[in-house]
């Protein structure tokens, strides 16, 4: 590949600062290219075998693919729209469609086709790029239905196995793109022409446009740039001292959630990871396995579930080994609350000698067995976490560190640090991104590099979403006027006011019960009422292996979420709740719902959040039984 050589004024390397010429991500793919060409940087499996993409065949699959989308008419501000998991393709396109100053939407794959409709037209996509059949499909419904796609021209599927008899004329293959950029490519002139025009991109233009979750109302286009993005990932991994590590990644999350976005593709970039793509959502443990990533991010549930899994094998161990697990927990916890109170250090030399020894002979092959043994750095955010899960991967050797963002802010604002990494807190600002104040009613509001440009096609809501200035994150915290650190108590509008005039904080308490292995999410009540109650959603694999354990028969949730011992057992829990609590937060009363919450019915957004409008509509028969009784009995 011909790259230009693209001077730094800086020196050639990335980071600790993100070099003057290489502020954009294509600029930076670039420079990597030139760089450090054999270096890997994509690694996917075919077959059942790793096959590694380096450097310079990644920039040259991104410019083929370029000219391809350039011979198309697509151009600055014009949006390519993907629906797929993550894939190198993922990647190519995205990077792509920037180098020639367009913008890139990703969608979930979960989404059903109304939202994949909603969203490509929203934004007018000119290009669509889908995972595979599936995806294609749901862009054919979108655009034959309704009112249709009429800014699409053109629909690129990476997998076409079944599509065979497909004749629909806007659709072609992935490769079958790369390949006529690939002849594209044999001019050097237009080569040229597309490197200069990566070059005169500029920092501040949009890069990505995320869609909010819309947990009140529909989703909107979060305009993000370059700089916001990129100078995040680099400070980010600066707090964490992540320059000059070698670094492995495996990307499994959706590439269309700011999270997985700036830790997989921007923080790749900055710091020159290796990403593994994971096979599908179901192999991630395995793949973690084979991988052992040095450096994981995980949102709150993913980590919940590596927990379960770690406890799930150390009962399921011999004896000897579980009393021998039991054991060790019960001696790094105090161990890693120690360090966690000292800056990060541990307190003395026994505590240092303590936490080395039980790693090395009894955590290592729990955490070697969903694959975490060689994280050196992990990060949760996306959603509140309960202290205690952050509390027992500490305790085995595995640091999270706690991060705050939103989609607004490039992803992140806040990070703890070694130093300071308090439980249940997200650390302070990072350095040199933004600013931030709390408003009289609790808000955290920020201002700086990483704010979005606004809301695509919505100039109300842009104004809206600021006060003078500052971006309303909407998120009530307390602030350590000290350290800067930030502890988020609950989104503003998520505050629950009795009927007395007591305000509950909902998510301290849901979080409270989804500590217990057997709940998956509640769903706390309250808001007008006399007293506070809960719809609870059972764990199905837990609660299952516990009602199997038991000889109790059942054959689907519904059946399991309504034995009376499973009843028993939640009840149990909740009362350990409540007894953490004031009486006036105490859980009165509480439904087991016959049904898990699902994206496609709209209980959750695609991020997994629930939409607590929708929840009360539609289990309002639940309710009713909550306070409906109440009412009778008083």
């Amino acid at each position: 590949m011909s790259v230009a050589d693209h001077r730094l004024r800086a020196d050639s390397t990335l980071p600790p600062g993100v070099a003057e010429g290489c502020a954009t991500m294509p600029a930076i793919l670039l420079h990597r290219a030139r760089t450090t060409p054999e270096r890997v940087a994509l690694r996917e499996k075919i077959r059942g075998v790793w096959q590694a993409t380096p450097w310079r065949g990644y920039a040259e699959r991104v410019r083929d693919f370029a000219l391809y989308l350039q011979t198309r008419g697509f151009g600055p501000g014009d949006k390519l729209a993907i629906a797929s998991d993550g894939t190198p393709e993922w990647f190519i396109a995205d990077l792509a469609a920037q180098s020639l100053g367009g913008v890139t939407v990703g969608i979930y794959p979960t989404n059903p086709w109304p939202e994949l409709q909603y969203i490509v037209r929203h934004c007018r996509a000119k290009v669509a790029v889908c995972g595979d059949q599936e995806q294609t499909d749901k862009v054919l419904d979108a655009a034959r239905e309704g009112e249709g796609l009429p800014a699409l021209q053109q629909v690129l599927t990476v997998d076409t196995k079944g599509m065979r008899r497909y004749a629909d004329p806007v659709l072609a293959p992935f490769a079958q793109a790369l390949a006529e950029g690939a002849r594209l490519a044999a001019d050097a002139a237009r080569v040229a022409a597309w490197e200069a025009g990566v070059q005169a991109l500029r920092a501040e233009q949009d890069a990505l446009i995320v869609y909010t979750s819309g947990t009140t109302g529909m989703p909107k286009g979060a305009r993000i740039s370059h700089r916001g993005i990129v100078s995040d990932a680099a400070a980010l991994g600066a707090v964490q001292g992540l320059a000059g590590r070698p670094l492995t990644v495996l990307c499994y999350l959706p590439l269309c959630h700011v999270a997985e976005r700036l830790m997989s593709p921007v923080m790749q970039l900055v710091y020159g990871s290796v990403v593994h793509f994971a096979e599908s959502i179901d192999a991630v443990t395995q793949n973690l396995r084979e991988i052992g990533p040095s450096f994981f991010f995980g949102v709150p549930r993913i980590w919940e579930k590596l927990q379960y899994q770690v406890l799930i094998r150390s009962r399921d161990a011999r004896p000897i080994a579980r009393r021998a697990f039991e054991r060790a927990l019960a001696w790094a916890t105090p161990v890693a609350e120690r360090a966690i109170a000292n800056g990060g250090r541990h307190a003395t030399l026994r505590d240092a000698a303590l936490a080395w020894l039980l790693r090395v002979t009894v955590f290592s092959n729990l955490l070697a067995s969903v694959g975490l043994d060689r994280v050196r750095v992990a990060m949760t955010g996306g959603a509140s976490i309960s202290p205690s899960v952050i509390l027992f991967f500490r305790a085995m050797g595995v640091p999270i560190y706690q991060i705050y963002g939103m989609t607004e802010t490039s992803g992140a604002t806040h990070a703890q640090t070694p130093e300071r990494s308090r439980l249940g807190w997200c650390g302070p600002l990072l350095p040199g991104l933004a600013e931030q104040r709390v408003t009289d009613d609790g808000e955290l509001q920020v201002r700086g590099t990483v704010v979005f440009n606004g809301y695509l096609f919505d100039e109300a809501a842009t104004r809206a979403a600021f006060d003078d200035g500052w971006l309303r994150t909407g998120d009530v915290v307390e602030l350590d006027q000290a350290t800067g650190e930030v502890q988020i108590i609950d989104r503003k509008k998520a505050i629950l006011i009795t009927s007395g005039g007591k305000n509950i904080t909902p998510s301290l308490i849901e979080n409270a019960l989804k500590e217990s292995l057997y709940i998956s999410e509640a769903v706390l009540l309250g808001d007008g009422r006399h007293f506070v109650s809960a719809l609870i959603q059972i764990d199905l694999d837990t609660v299952g292996k516990w009602a199997a354990e038991r000889g109790l028969a059942y054959t689907t949730y519904e059946t399991l979420a309504q034995l009376p011992q499973v009843q028993a057992l939640i009840e149990a829990d909740v009362k350990r709740v409540n007894d953490r609590f004031s009486r006036v937060e105490n859980i009165r009363k509480f439904v087991v719902l016959r049904k898990q919450l699902d994206h496609d019915d709209g209980e959750l957004t695609a991020t997994m959040k629930v939409r607590r409008g929708v929840i009360e509509k539609k289990f309002a028969a639940e309710i009713a039984q909550i306070y409906g009784r109440a009412k009778e009995a008083a």
